[in-house]
């Protein structure tokens, strides 16, 4: 009698975790799935510090995909009692922020307010902008003059095809608010220059987001009370109002997914690096995995092979012939790299008036766009789920850094990122450097692929690696897509799908969030 087939997953992240779960669920393949770090979840895991937990990029459970809904609600439910508490607009949704209750379970999912801003000029303004009083107030009428005269220039004038990311905002936004809120910001992110950069980033990231589109959804929550729709088919992705959470963060879900892989026979290892990929003829027949633990090396054969790693590594690591082309544009992709300095303190400067009393700020995260600062955005953990704090009487805080593993910073120490960190926050009037209790620093490379190096030449390599049959790249890493969580997941899935369907073709996979189909723009008749 034949044995089961084999998959090999490499990486124990959204998209691999996803598709070993289908494969358990939905054929008789066994999945063994290869993790290099000690955490599964990808960068979508939470890393516990003395009980405080960060979210490593901030990871909102929203998708306009109900198959991916679904899925996650599957795995942790939604608690009931957050559905109601959302429509009092000055409660943290399903527990207060400084008082949170008991869950029924920690097996639960939270149902949160979003709120995020932008800090310039050391003050607060609403991400997406509004066009309102206050907005007028801190800008300044000659610059709200200047960004109104700008945006319809660039209505009368855009571009249908932008050459650039410097195009694409300047096409929907106008130049005006493109240099005041996403030049700054963008730069610091990737450390290029936005002209450097494909446009293709913006069609990625942003899709149908214009200033019209944001000033539209503003008028029309003016007139709408009601939250019932919880997955918000027809709104924008940067214009939800509320998401879903895991109780302690977007690990947890990743952790109940592996538990349920195991109890089904699947088998999750961690700590095991992939150094070798083997093929014959069209087919990869084995991968080569050392254990960090203990150094020791081991041949695992294979029938499938999702892989999630880098590409960049995954063409080095295959043991065929490779074509100078493809060789030479796997060795010009570029990754950011990303830096989050968790900081315990007992109070921020910053707060705001709710209830006539002055009270914490509700940001879940925070656009960090004073250019005298090298910090690119800060999240306040506490207002993602008061969970991941330990005492409730301290704000838990992540500041995050995107850079290249050889830049400077990257090789500081923990306590010189702790202290740079500090000095930072206290010179933009966020916290007093007193006021800081504990910290940790989480270094995660290759968090980011790049859309300028040789992505122009992308298709080279997907021409390449399609030949092997049973070969499947998915995931952000594994497909150099800057995708988001759901986004990674449907690529496992929708290759499942071709396994149970027969289909030979990868190209329903690479088209997932570039088919209107998988859109954050599609609207919902």
């Amino acid at each position: 009698m034949k044995e089961k087939n084999t998959a090999i997953i490499i990486g124990a992240g959204p998209a691999g975790l996803t598709a070993a779960h289908e494969l358990l669920n939905r054929t008789e393949i066994v999945p063994l799935v290869f993790e290099m770090s000690d955490l599964v979840g990808g960068i979508s895991r939470t890393v516990n510090f003395k009980g405080n937990r960060i979210d490593i990029g901030g990871h909102r459970f929203f998708s306009k995909n109900d198959r991916v809904m679904a899925w996650w609600l599957l795995r942790i439910p939604l608690q009931s009692r957050n559905f109601n508490a959302c429509q009092d607009e000055d409660e943290q949704i399903g527990a207060r922020t400084d008082h949170p209750e008991p869950a029924v379970t920690d097996r639960v999912m939270l149902l949160r307010q979003r709120k995020s801003r932008i800090y310039f000029l050391r003050k607060f303004f609403d991400y997406p902008l509004r066009l309102n009083f206050d907005t007028v107030i801190k800008l300044g009428v000659l610059r709200m003059l200047k960004i109104a005269l700008s945006y319809g220039s660039a209505a009368l004038l855009s571009k249908e095809d932008p050459r650039n990311l410097e195009e694409f905002f300047i096409s929907r936004f106008g130049r005006e608010l493109y240099v005041t809120f996403f030049k700054s910001y963008t730069e610091k992110v990737w450390g290029e220059s936005c002209v450097e950069i494909s446009a293709g980033w913006g069609a990625q990231r942003i899709k149908g987001l214009s200033l019209t589109k944001a000033l539209t959804h503003f008028l029309r929550t003016l007139f709408r009370r009601s939250r019932d729709d919880v997955a918000q088919k027809v709104t924008e992705t940067s214009l939800i109002e509320h998401f879903l959470y895991p109780k302690f963060g977007p690990g947890q879900m990743w952790e109940v997914v592996t538990d349920e892989i195991r109890q089904l026979g699947g088998k999750v290892l961690l700590k095991h690096r992939i150094t070798g990929v083997h093929v014959e003829g069209d087919r990869v027949t084995a991968v080569d995995a050392v254990n960090e633990q203990t150094g020791q090396k081991k041949t695992y054969e294979a029938d499938y092979v999702f892989s999630t790693m880098p590409v960049k590594e995954l063409i080095e690591a295959l043991d065929t012939p490779i074509p100078n082309h493809v060789r030479d544009v796997a060795a010009g992709l570029v990754y950011r790299d990303f830096i989050t300095v968790g900081l315990l303190v007992k109070r921020l400067k910053v707060t705001e008036i709710r209830d006539g009393s002055e009270r914490p700020i509700k940001d879940n995260w925070i656009y960090i766009q004073e250019p005298d600062v090298l910090m690119g955005r800060l999240q306040i953990f506490n207002n993602w789920s008061p969970y991941l704090v330990a005492d409730q009487g301290t704000t838990w805080i992540g500041l995050e850094y995107f850079c290249y593993e050889s830049d400077p910073i990257w090789k500081l120490s923990d306590n010189e990122m702790m202290q740079l960190g500090t000095e930072e926050l206290a010179r933009i009037g966020i916290l007093e450097p007193t006021d800081v209790l504990d910290g940790t620093v989480i270094r995660m490379p290759k968090t980011y692929p790049a859309y300028f190096g040789t992505y122009d030449r992308f298709d080279e390599i997907r021409a390449f690696v399609d030949r092997f049959a049973n070969l499947f790249l998915i995931g952000r890493n594994g497909m150099h897509k800057y995708n988001n969580q759901d986004h990674s997941m449907l690529t496992a899935m929708v290759a499942v799908d071709n396994i149970v369907a027969g289909i030979t073709s990868k190209a329903n996979i690479w088209e997932v969030n570039t088919e209107q189909e998988y859109h954050e723009s599609h609207e919902t008749k």
